[in-house]
């Protein structure tokens, strides 16, 4: 069994606005698409749990 050393960090080459999605979607190993869509999801109950939620990642989870 291979082991891998994956570190999740936020996205340079796979990115719209601060690579949060991209770098999500490195780390687990699928399409950032689907992260994006969730984020959108999040948005439309009033915003604030999608743009909280975003924000968090962008704080929390460091730059390649």
């Amino acid at each position: 069994m291979e082991t891998t050393n994956r570190k999740l960090r936020r996205s340079r080459r796979n990115r719209h606005l601060a690579g949060v999605c991209g770098g999500l979607a490195e780390f687990f190993g699928i399409s950032a698409l689907w992260f994006r869509l969730a984020f959108v999801l999040a948005f439309i109950p009033g915003g604030v749990p999608g743009i909280g939620l975003y924000l968090l990642c962008w704080l929390v989870i460091p730059a390649e």
